[in-house]
């Protein structure tokens, strides 16, 4: 499998867009879950109308996301980095610098989610939350291309959150998926498009350091010619207690996932139960 992806990486991005779509398509095709899940998390959040406008699209950048991994991951950081042609919001992690503060990068599984820490590594230290994945190939391609001169990986355990603080007290970056489901014990039922889903704590957590937060995506743009990165401000500011605080960073990913739908990844099964965790409330308040 790494001889492949090796293979993959070589091929322009344009021509993995193209067979990216078609991999979307053929597990699409090939699996009633996920049709399930895509279809029912797209109406929740978008409604039917929604759901119909953006599906084809969805279908086929959900196999971008896969097919594209090869070439973040396995190229050079630079070649990586070109790949960023547009950038809005810089400014945000310029004021952020100015008043000494370390700053939480929160990513949804919006767009090409996984060059967020790449490009950023490019400009200053980052050091980004990972679970480790069940098979040992992808282990070693997660080490290989996620661990740069100045990206680090932290699992998602004690050590790893410890490490998280650490480099917020050192002023430095911290980056994590906060619509990642959580395993037992690391989160809390809360409202997400208006069903409950079990959403991690940590994120929130991470929040009361002080740091700045900033909302970070990059959006694929059409025939491989890059990607646009958006950096935003949260619409209000993260405050409360931990609850509170995870509660409102739902909402934000909400916001960020309205601005380009069609590049969420639909078929991630956001509202999962995990093991041992208890049941999910009937409804819980916005």
């Amino acid at each position: 499998m790494i001889t492949f992806f090796r293979f993959l990486s070589r091929l322009s991005l344009a021509w993995l867009h193209i067979l990216g779509a078609a991999l979307g398509w053929l597990v699409w095709m090939g699996s009633p879950t996920y049709r399930r899940h895509m279809r029912e998390n797209m109406v929740l959040a978008l409604g039917e109308a929604g759901a119909r406008r953006i599906r084809n699209a969805a279908i086929a950048h959900a196999g971008r996301q896969f097919i594209e991994l090869p070439k973040i991951w396995l190229r050079p950081l630079e070649e990586v980095a070109a790949r960023v042609v547009r950038i809005s919001g810089w400014a945000h992690i310029e004021a952020a610098v100015r008043a000494g503060k370390g700053i939480v990068y929160l990513t949804p599984h919006l767009g090409c989610f996984e060059i967020t820490a790449q490009y950023l590594s490019t400009q200053a230290p980052i050091t980004v939350l990972y679970r480790p994945p069940k098979r040992a190939w992808m282990q070693t391609l997660i080490e290989t291309g996620r661990q740069r001169a100045q990206l680090h990986i932290a699992a998602a355990d004690l050590a790893g959150v410890r490490t998280l603080l650490k480099a917020l007290k050192k002023g430095e970056a911290v980056g994590l998926l906060p619509d990642q489901a959580p395993k037992k014990g690391e989160g809390r039922w809360l409202d997400y498009f208006g069903k409950p889903a079990y959403t991690m704590t940590l994120a929130a957590r991470l929040t009361e350091s002080g740091a700045a937060v900033i909302m970070v995506w990059a959006e694929r743009l059409p025939g491989g010619a890059g990607y646009h990165f958006h950096l935003q401000a949260p619409t209000q500011p993260i405050s409360g207690d931990i609850v509170e605080r995870a509660q409102q960073i739902n909402h934000e990913i909400e916001a960020l996932i309205r601005q380009c739908p069609q590049q969420y990844l639909w078929g991630y099964n956001r509202y999962k139960h995990p093991a041992g965790a208890e049941p999910p409330p009937e409804s819980v308040a916005s």
